[in-house]
């Protein structure tokens, strides 16, 4: 029964924790959301955005709310093992590792959703919308690897980046 529950609250804590680290990505980058998706963003998460505003202001142009936010569905969807009886360390060291994965995994799906747009249908409403909450990861990448025979291997390059992250998060976390 643990578990049945233990999945639930992953995916609701999942999509709040993946909308609220959208939300806070298109406003670091500063990039317009098309209306629905930034309506859509903004009522799902503003119940949480709005009262974290008044204790965490934005500071530098960055909506810190919406990144505790994230951070707080983490650690609430990690906090369930805490009734089979983990200690809070264990469940905070979890919750911060969990966290950094679901940045991580958040920037494999822009990436290969723009991939697919690039692909399939270039002109597509959100493909301009993808692509600019990739440019920033992308740019650095380009730079460095120009494209070959006109193709661009930035998202590839970006991709295995992140999964190298990834193992060394896994190192330094569970060693």
């Amino acid at each position: 029964m643990l578990s049945i529950l233990q999945f639930i609250v992953d995916i609701v804590a999942g999509l709040l924790g993946g909308l609220l680290l959208l939300r806070f990505w298109m406003q670091a980058i500063r990039v317009r959301p098309p209306q629905q998706i930034g309506q859509f963003t903004f009522t799902l998460t503003d119940w949480l955005v709005l009262p974290l505003r008044r204790i965490l202001p934005g500071v530098g142009g960055y909506d810190w709310a919406s990144l505790i936010g994230a951070f707080l569905m983490v650690l609430i969807a990690s906090s369930i093992v805490l009734i089979v009886g983990a200690d809070w360390h264990a469940v905070l060291v979890g919750a911060l590792f969990r966290f950094l994965n679901w940045i991580l995994y958040g920037f494999m799906a822009l990436l290969i959703i723009d991939a697919v747009f690039s692909w399939v249908n270039p002109h597509a409403p959100l493909a301009p919308f993808v692509h600019a909450l990739n440019t920033p990861i992308l740019r650095p990448i380009r730079r460095v690897v120009p494209p070959i025979g006109g193709i661009d291997l930035s998202v590839l390059v970006a991709l295995v980046l992140i999964q190298i992250i990834q193992f060394v998060l896994r190192q330094v976390f569970f060693g």
